[in-house]
């Protein structure tokens, strides 16, 4: 069974960031190959970590929709099952320590339930060959209430110092509950915190029901990476948020 680490927060709390450094992190500590899952539509875990995205699962499906529209051909008899469960294996990104899955934007009209199924059913499926699976969902709580975040051994909920970050990850954290998630643990991590504010986004953070794992201090060097488009998991060891974040993991119970 793969253990799975999932990501939630809304927009702009740097969890893409913080998938990144987790697959990172168990790529150089844990030593096992890592499904990385971008199950966000707006994709953008694959600049974290430095590589380019060539397919898309929503992007397979409008193909294979398109085929049996038109009465395509399908190679050697597949069913056109068959011939996307292939399609999805093939467009598995490969990288050093993991493979990248990406769901990306159906280019047809419409919502994202169909593409969100198959991240799911394939996920599921491809986790089997993996000891570790870390998926980055959506910013808000949509991914939860589709029901895209299941068999998760650990939610990260991720905030910003703000009262609107803190107030989402409240949110997410009750939602879980209401949609009976298979979640096993649950933790908050506060992101950019100013180092004048920690202790005051401690209090807070005591007031919520979901335990605290830890506080990243803003990190002018990752900030400089993301804004000029590098990979963050190549921040120097000695960055002050990565070495924040992996104590974090350390303390959390990754087998």
């Amino acid at each position: 069974m793969s253990f799975v680490i999932a990501f939630a927060g809304k927009g702009g709390t740097g969890k893409t960031s913080l998938a990144a450094l987790t697959i990172r992190y168990l790529s150089e500590k844990r030593k096992g190959p890592v499904l990385a899952v971008d199950a966000d539509s707006n994709s953008c875990l694959n600049e974290a970590l430095g590589i380019e995205v060539t397919a898309t699962i929503g992007r397979l499906r409008e193909d294979s929709l398109q085929a049996v529209r038109g009465g395509g051909q399908r190679p050697g008899g597949m069913s056109m099952e068959e011939l996307f469960d292939y399609q999805v294996q093939q467009s598995l990104i490969e990288s050093k320590g993991y493979d990248l899955m990406v769901m990306g934007r159906p280019e047809g009209p419409g919502c994202y339930c169909a593409a969100n199924n198959i991240i799911r059913k394939y996920t599921d499926k491809l986790s089997e060959d993996y000891p570790y699976v870390v998926i980055d969902n959506e910013a808000g709580m949509e991914h939860l209430s589709r029901r895209t975040t299941h068999k998760v051994n650990i939610l990260l909920v991720i905030s910003d110092p703000s009262r609107k970050g803190l107030y989402t990850a409240e949110r997410i954290n009750a939602l879980v509950d209401e949609l009976k998630l298979d979640v096993e643990q649950r933790a908050l991590v506060i992101n950019k915190a100013p180092v004048a504010e920690v202790e005051t986004l401690k209090a807070a953070a005591e007031k919520m029901d979901i335990r605290l794992a830890g506080i990243l201090p803003h990190d002018e060097e990752l900030f400089r990476f993301d804004m000029n488009g590098e990979a963050v998991v190549k921040l120097p060891a000695d960055s002050p948020a990565l070495s924040a974040f992996y104590g974090v993991l350390d303390s959390l119970d990754i087998p």
